[in-house]
């Protein structure tokens, strides 16, 4: 999770108060462009340059988190305070929070281990959830049978 920054509250405008709306009710992280798109049918006129802004405002602030796809895309989601991991799915960007202590003992060792202190980390998960899996198998199974 990205560390809260302690410069001066940003100015509340109409665009980032429709951004922070949007990302407190989507649950899965999504791009700049997915989130532009979303306000766009919402009826929000707020232009894909103000939308980068204001994620990049939020995230330096420490209000939303930012994770980097397998492409490099970086992707945003509003997350719950304090220190956690996220598993989340490939094919649909399905999102789960999760704590992991053992991976916070590890972490904190290893860095120990060869003489570092106060150490940050971030880890992320990513594979395919049950219902990804199940629609790809189904899929699989159909493209079988008809062969």
């Amino acid at each position: 999770m990205t560390p809260a920054n302690t410069s001066s509250p940003a100015r509340s405008t109409r665009q980032r108060t429709a951004v922070a709306s949007l990302l407190a009710e989507i649950d899965d992280f999504r791009s700049a462009q997915e989130l532009h798109d979303l306000l766009k049918h919402r009826g929000d006129s707020v232009g894909l340059t103000t939308v980068y802004r204001t994620l990049q405002s939020l995230a330096d602030a420490g209000e939303i988190d930012v994770l980097r796809t397998d492409d490099g895309e970086a992707v945003y989601r509003r997350c719950s305070s304090g220190h956690h991991h996220h598993l989340v799915c490939r094919s649909c960007g399905r999102t789960v929070e999760v704590e992991g202590p053992a991976v916070e003992r590890w972490a904190e060792g290893v860095a120990a281990d060869h003489g570092f202190v106060d150490v940050a980390h971030t880890l992320e998960i990513f594979g395919t959830c049950a219902g990804c899996a199940a629609q790809a198998e189904a899929a699989s199974t159909q493209a079988s049978s008809e062969a």
